[in-house]
């Protein structure tokens, strides 16, 4: 073969190897749907995967976001999920206990002291074999943002003790164990789905609520809440999922591009969620909240009152699942 024979079969073949790869990744558009609202850390995440997404596509892959529980609340997105009529979401990752009950192992009260302890959690063994369990409920796990600090807040009084929550009609997410949680303390906990929260709390169906700071403020609640108590009684980390359906329909190079553009965009999150944070409470303030830290006395009761809850989910989650998920934060916390 003479060279210039050489040179063309190496060139028609490199060709079509591009070709190849070009074809492995397919003009699409990915609904990703969540609850916060724009502009909210949560929201800036997932502009930052649909950015990414589109960039290390080549602009084929298209990630069309739906802010602002639009598409319904966690619940029905998930379903959505599961159906593939939705391609992805973020969210509380203690709601999928209903799917794979280890998951409410994050929801224990009082379990982390702070971001870094979870982040470490999360993304260590403990954190990826839960995402793993995933893939047989029709989900697939790419990852946790953060969302941070759950706090209390009301519309009738300031809670500078334990058992100033008596009595409270208080909004909580759709999970066991945050109903179980409020009822211990003597509220009247009241599921409800997220985009119905704000009109609750202007009618006042309800009392008040708990959220982090930073989804206290992007909801303006302070427009219908007065009082906000900094009691720091659950972290979230929040579960980034993908339809199964979608993703077993990608090929190996499609899920590198959302499996790498999911790994940059939770820095970015947790990044921008933690900056957010420490504004947020000032922002709350200049609205007009009356802002309460609980003395220490006063948290330590509210840990002995919750200890039943814990006990509670322990046996539920599984007494091996709450030691491992133990066993790693101390490890980090050495």
């Amino acid at each position: 073969m003479n060279n210039f024979f050489r040179k063309t079969l190496i060139a028609v073949v490199a060709v079509a190897a591009m070709g190849g790869a070009a074809a492995q990744v397919k003009e699409r558009t990915l609904k990703f749907a969540f609850q916060n609202q724009t502009g909210h850390p949560q929201a800036q995440g997932a502009q930052k995967f649909a950015d990414l997404v589109a960039e290390k596509s080549g602009k084929k892959i298209t990630v069309k976001l739906f802010p602002g529980g639009t598409l319904g609340g966690d619940l029905q997105t998930v379903s959505a999920l599961q159906g593939g009529t939705v391609e992805i979401t973020v969210l509380n990752a203690g709601i999928l206990t209903a799917q794979v009950k280890e998951f409410a192992a994050y929801d224990l009260p009082f379990l982390f002291n702070n971001a870094q302890e979870a982040d470490a959690v999360t993304d260590g063994p403990f954190g990826q074999k839960l995402l793993a369990k995933l893939d047989e409920k029709n989900l697939h796990g790419l990852g946790y943002w953060d969302l941070g600090f759950r706090n209390l807040t009301n519309s009738k009084r300031a809670i500078a003790k334990a058992d100033d929550i008596a009595g409270l009609k208080i909004r909580v997410i759709q999970s066991p164990i945050y109903i179980d949680l409020f009822n211990t303390l003597g509220a009247n906990a009241t599921p409800m789905p997220f985009p119905e929260l704000y009109s609750a709390l202007d009618q006042k169906a309800v009392d008040g609520q708990e959220n982090p700071n930073t989804v206290i403020a992007s909801s303006k609640f302070a427009e219908v809440q007065k009082h906000i108590t900094q009691t720091r009684h659950i972290y979230n980390p929040q579960a980034l999922i993908i339809s199964k359906k979608a993703w077993d329909g990608m090929s190996a190079e499609e899920k590198k591009i959302i499996s790498d553009a999911a790994a940059e965009a939770t820095k970015f999150q947790r990044d921008a969620s933690r900056a957010a944070a420490d504004t947020a409470l000032d922002t709350l303030k200049k609205a007009g909240m009356t802002v309460t830290e609980l003395p220490p006395a006063e948290m330590a009761k509210l840990r002995d009152k919750v200890k039943p809850v814990i006990d509670k989910y322990t046996a539920t989650v599984g007494e091996a699942t709450v030691k491992e998920l133990m066993a790693e934060i101390a490890k980090v916390r050495k």
